[in-house]
């Protein structure tokens, strides 16, 4: 199994010279981060512009080629809400189908923020951070998907995983 270097997608590749035209792709679902914050009774998130519609959203991201589960939460922590994230445990690993049809797996991650670099550009996207109450996610009409609530009732009921459970094999 090898992966096309400009798209990512998982092939087969074929020992003979024909089939080597005619390389298997194989499906693979959107592999995503998460981060939860939370501080003083409030969780950080992100407003984010999807579709022309704001909705609201950890910060989150698709893992990104070469790149590690743990630096993957650090940099879209980062890119979305300009704070250095720490992250201290595993609350949960989620499989959720878009209605659109699409796939994910979504890891989340629980950590501390550690600097905030306020001179850097929100990424493309994000209109702005805000720190939410868990009513006041409840009560919110327009989050991102179910995986947003969800993984904030798992962090609440004490899911705990630890980090270790990820291993990066080179």
């Amino acid at each position: 199994m090898a992966y096309h270097p400009e798209n990512g997608v998982k092939f087969q590749p074929h020992n003979n010279w024909h089939n080597r035209l005619m390389q298997l792709n194989y499906w693979a679902p959107h592999v995503t981060v998460a981060a939860i914050i939370h501080h003083e009774e409030k969780f950080l998130l992100v407003e984010e512009n999807i579709n022309a519609e704001s909705v609201i959203n950890q910060p989150a991201g698709h893992l990104e080629n070469n790149e590690s589960l743990f630096d993957a939460v650090v940099r879209e922590t980062l890119e979305e809400t300009r704070w250095e994230f720490k992250p201290s445990y595993i609350s949960g690993i989620y499989h959720w189908q878009h209605d659109n049809g699409e796939t994910y797996l979504r890891l989340c991650f629980v950590g501390d923020l550690i600097k905030e670099h306020p001179h850097l550009n929100l990424d493309t996207g994000i209109e702005r951070t805000v720190w939410l109450s868990e009513n006041e996610i409840r009560q919110h009409s327009h989050l991102r998907s179910p995986l947003v609530l969800k993984s904030i009732e798992d962090y609440l009921a004490g899911n705990k995983f630890p980090l270790s459970l990820i291993q990066d094999i080179k």
